[in-house]
C-alpha cells in the first residue's frame, strides 16, 4: 500500500518526503509506540472512539505517553484524508515515544512523543483467502499479548513467507497450540448458527471489527461469541472467516491446502449487519460534523 503524499505530523500537514523524524526518536529504533488503522468512509472515521479506547489502553500498559485530547485529534485526521483527495482510504495513525531507554538523540524541539498520521488506497483483499499455520507465533501467558505495539516485525515477516509460498495470511498458533489469530486480522469459525473467535486470553489482538461484532450485533437465531479453537476446529466449521478494519468478513476457502466449508448463509446476515452498523456510525458523524461546520 503506497502512501499519499501527504501526512500527518505533530499537528500539521506536511509533505510525505519532508524529513521529519530523527535517528535519536527512541521509538524509531526500538518499535516503541502504539498505533491503529482506521477506515475512512465518505470523509468520516469509521468507529474512532474505539480505535482511540484501545491506542489509550495499550500505551498505558507500555508506558507511551498520548495526545490529551481525541476531539482535537479527530478533525485533523479527516483534514489528512482531505488534502490527500481520499474520502475513502485507510488510515495509519502511530504514537512515537521518544525520549528513554539506551539511545536518545538531542532534538531541537524535545517532546515526549510523535503523532504521525498517513493514509493510503484501501487494498483489494479479493473474494476469499488461502491461510498457512504458524506454531508458537504467539505467548499468550505474555504482559504485552494483545498489544498493538509498533515492534511488528515478526508479522511481517510471517506474513512474507506466506505469501512467497502462495497463500495470503497465516494462522498464528500460540504456545498451546491454539489458534489466536492471524498477523493483521483476527478469525472466525461458523459452526451452524454458532460463530466463534479466540477469547483475548489465547493471545489474539482485540481488532475493533471483531468489538463490534461481539458486543453489538445481535441476529436473530445466532450467536457470536469467543471460544477456544484450534486449527481441527477451523477444518471442521461450516465456514471460517477473517475479520479487521479493511476486510470486513472475509470467507476462508483453504488452511494449508486443505479445502474448508463454503456455508456461507450466516457469514451473509452478519456481514449484512455490521455493514449497517457501519453506515449507522458513519451517518452519525457527518451529521455531526456537518452541524460543526455550519
Amino acid at each position: 500500500m503506497a502512501i499519499h503524499s501527504h501526512i500527518l505530523h505533530n499537528g500539521e500537514i506536511r509533505e510525505a518526503g519532508l524529513p521529519l523524524l530523527t535517528a535519536g526518536q527512541t521509538g524509531l529504533l526500538s518499535g516503541w509506540g502504539v498505533f491503529t488503522t482506521l477506515r475512512v468512509k465518505d470523509g468520516a472515521l469509521f468507529a474512532w472512539e474505539r480505535h482511540w479506547a484501545r491506542m489509550q489502553r495499550d500505551a498505558h500498559l507500555l508506558n507511551v505517553p498520548m495526545p490529551a485530547n481525541p476531539n482535537e485529534l479527530e478533525p485533523l485526521l479527516m483534514r489528512l484524508a482531505q488534502a490527500n483527495g481520499s474520502a475513502n482510504c485507510t488510515l495509519r495513525l502511530v504514537v512515537v515515544r521518544n525520549t528513554g531507554g539506551m539511545w536518545t538523540g538531542t532534538m531541537p524541539n524535545p517532546c515526549p512523543f510523535d503523532v504521525i498520521a498517513l493514509t493510503a488506497d484501501s487494498k483489494d483483499w479479493g473474494e476469499s483467502v488461502r491461510l498457512n499455520v504458524q506454531p508458537n507465533a504467539r505467548y499468550a501467558a505474555g504482559e504485552f499479548a494483545g498489544a498493538k505495539i509498533l515492534s511488528w516485525a515478526a508479522n511481517l515477516v510471517w506474513a512474507e513467507r506466506a505469501q512467497c509460498a502462495g497463500f495470503d495470511e497465516v494462522i498464528l498458533l500460540n504456545e498451546h497450540g491454539r489458534v489466536a489469530e492471524c498477523t493483521s486480522a483476527n478469525i472466525f469459525a461458523i459452526s451452524g448458527n454458532d460463530v466463534f473467535t479466540p477469547p483475548v486470553s489465547d493471545g489474539c489482538l482485540p481488532g475493533i471489527t471483531r468489538e463490534v461484532l461481539l458486543q453489538e450485533l445481535r441476529l436473530p437465531g445466532i450467536r457470536i461469541q469467543e471460544r477456544g479453537l484450534t486449527v481441527a476446529d477451523l477444518e471442521a466449521a461450516d465456514e471460517v472467516c477473517i475479520t479487521s478494519t479493511t476486510r470486513d468478513l472475509l470467507p476462508v476457502r483453504e488452511i494449508a491446502g486443505k479445502p474448508l466449508g463454503k456455508r456461507a448463509e450466516v457469514r451473509e446476515r452478519v456481514t449484512l449487519a455490521f455493514r449497517e452498523f457501519m453506515r449507522d456510525d458513519i451517518t452519525r458523524r457527518l451529521v455531526r460534523q456537518s452541524g460543526v461546520l455550519a
